[in-house]
């Protein structure tokens, strides 16, 4: 199989049969690159609400789940002070699922096991198509300025001084679904350095941004594509020290990683769990410990279709499709 098609595969693959839902007529039901579950009449590219409630969902328990860039062990922690909030303004128990990979996070929402989640940039496509994923929110620092870079790192002494020197030699990526851990690196390696993954360069895949970043730390991979936003809390937590690593590319900003609910949830609950968001008090929050770490100090609004346009592009570019089957 074709290296740039694997994403694709993935999609089709992780999720066949994984939900048993009717398809809406085509007629009654414009749904763009949206999976035949879903409709999208308004245009805005998510999954709508369903009109009938006998198709909506109020479940006793929310379960929520954080994309796997990290040890989940990290984030429950992180997280509690937002949950204990969320409790509060919904009326509900709520559980944080730890998840260990992006395909099994999209395939929990896509089952109806997952309620609401942050997915990360690149799997934000992915889950708003395959799951019904609705993305409302992201993390943005006091000034209300947004997002993570992509960057290529190797080590001090590695022999790689500038892009062109991975020719030859082995590069890490962290997943097939994630931004700056494969699509980004991809596109821009080609477009910009002529190097193709398999006839350039050897790939391999990590699994996860603190697993490559700390591969190059320890000289185990002599380069890695990662998002710097979890550089920069690995830094902040002493898990490795600056000056084993070495950036030699930085790429565009893009926005982080996005947080919704899947589609099917009853209105009155879809709008607590926004205003959830909405509301929460960052200062002296478990999250704020956590996620000052990279800049971040508040939710602000957002919408797939305008902030999520340049991550289809890219997806574009690398000939990446939605289907599932």
């Amino acid at each position: 199989m074709a290296f740039r098609h694997w994403l694709t595969a993935l999609c089709a693959v992780v999720f066949m049969g994984a939900f048993a839902g009717s398809p809406a007529k085509a007629e009654d039901c414009p749904r763009g690159t949206l999976d035949a579950r879903f409709c999208d009449r308004d245009g805005d590219l998510i999954a709508d609400i369903p009109e009938n409630a006998a198709d909506q969902v109020d479940p006793d328990q929310l379960i929520f789940a954080y994309t796997p860039v990290e040890d989940p062990a990290v984030y429950k922690e992180a997280w509690s002070d937002f949950l204990k909030h969320l409790e509060a303004v919904t009326g509900k128990s709520v559980v944080f699922f730890p998840v260990q990979s992006n395909a099994a996070q999209i395939e929990a929402m896509r089952s109806g096991r997952l309620h609401i989640a942050g997915f990360n940039t690149g799997s934000n496509p992915l889950a708003v198509n395959c799951a019904g994923f609705r993305p409302f929110t992201m993390m943005a620092s006091a000034d209300g300025s947004f997002g993570y870079e992509m960057e290529i790192l190797t080590y001090p002494g590695s022999g790689i001084e500038k892009v062109e020197d991975i020719k030859g030699k082995q590069l890490a990526f962290t997943s097939p679904t994630s931004n700056s851990g494969f699509k980004a690196p991809s596109a821009i390696l080609k477009a910009d350095f002529g190097l193709v993954a398999e006839r350039d360069f050897e790939p391999v895949f990590s699994g996860k941004h603190d697993t490559s970043i700390l591969g190059v730390a320890n000289k185990d991979y002599p380069a890695a594509s990662i998002a710097n936003s979890v550089l920069k809390r690995m830094i902040s937590r002493d898990v490795i020290k600056p000056e084993q690593v070495v950036s030699i590319y930085k790429s565009q900003t893009f926005p982080t990683t996005g947080y919704g609910l899947v589609y099917n949830l009853k209105p009155e609950l879809a709008a607590k769990i926004q205003e959830a968001f909405k509301t929460f008090k960052w200062e002296g929050s478990t999250l704020a410990t956590e996620f000052s770490k990279s800049g971040e100090a508040q939710f602000i609004p957002i919408t797939y279709k305008e902030h999520w346009d340049v991550i289809r592009k890219i997806d574009a570019a690398n000939d990446v499709s939605y289907a599932c089957k």
